[in-house]
């Protein structure tokens, strides 16, 4: 089973400021004076302002971090061993599957039947079992993640406040608004983001042997969308 980065939506939604939108409203009756309030916590009156715009795959960013990749990597193995056993169980009802198609005319009905309710009975455990790795990877992956993320985000935050940026949109969710964006010039701070990241975590990337595990998280916008894609210890279904 496939699972798409979007596994971060919800994290995304309640973390990330995707942009800045600057509103006007009608004037409205002075409220009374806080008193309470520090002058420095008052913002300043709407204004217009000079806008520098920031892209960015957040989510991308997350996966391709390399703590995002490292989680990745050590659920791989964790689950793998189920990953196996369920592909062992697959081929064992593929192999059910053929022996009864190879059953020569003289097999009796009740012997046909038994055959088939094995193969039924098989098949089931398979689905339940293979739903259920899934669902216990996902979960994993997403408590994993999810950490990650929420220190991603403090790092993006800093970064583009020290580089004046005054809006910062999200290109890589599934509901990005973001609909397209001039090629000629990079506004695009993903790399940046990862690259500032990786040198605060202190994590150290993955081993150059292990397997690639994701797409690539910059993105340009033209060519949107979520960034890796992780593969769930699910056994592919039986040939029937």
């Amino acid at each position: 089973m496939t699972s798409k980065s979007s596994l971060l939506a919800a994290l995304v939604a309640g973390l990330l400021p995707v942009a800045a939108v600057a509103q006007t409203a009608a004037p409205a009756a002075p409220a009374p004076a806080a008193a309470n309030v520090p002058a420095e916590a008052k913002l300043p009156p709407p204004s217009a302002f000079p806008a520098k715009i920031a892209l960015v795959n957040f989510i991308g960013a997350v996966e391709e971090t390399n703590e995002g990749q490292n989680v990745a990597l050590t659920l791989q193995k964790k689950y793998q061993p189920q990953k196996d056993k369920l592909e062992a169980l697959a081929a064992e009802i593929d192999s059910l599957k053929k022996q009864l198609q190879a059953a020569p005319a003289s097999t009796t009905d009740e012997e046909r039947n038994r055959r088939l309710k094995e193969i039924d009975t098989k098949d089931k455990q398979l689905q339940r079992d293979s739903d259920d790795a899934s669902n216990a990877y996902q979960a994993d992956m997403n408590d994993g993640l999810q950490k990650v993320a929420a220190k991603v985000h403090d790092a993006m935050v800093n970064y583009v406040s020290k580089n004046g940026y005054t809006l910062l949109f999200d290109y890589g969710g599934q509901q990005s608004a973001l609909i397209w964006a001039a090629q000629d010039q990079n506004a695009d701070i993903t790399e940046a983001i990862i690259a500032a990241y990786n040198a605060s975590s202190g994590v150290a990337a993955p081993a150059p042997s292990a397997p690639a595990t994701g797409t690539g998280a910059a993105r340009r916008p033209a060519a949107s969308g979520a960034g890796r894609s992780t593969t769930a210890p699910k056994a592919a279904p039986a040939t029937k």
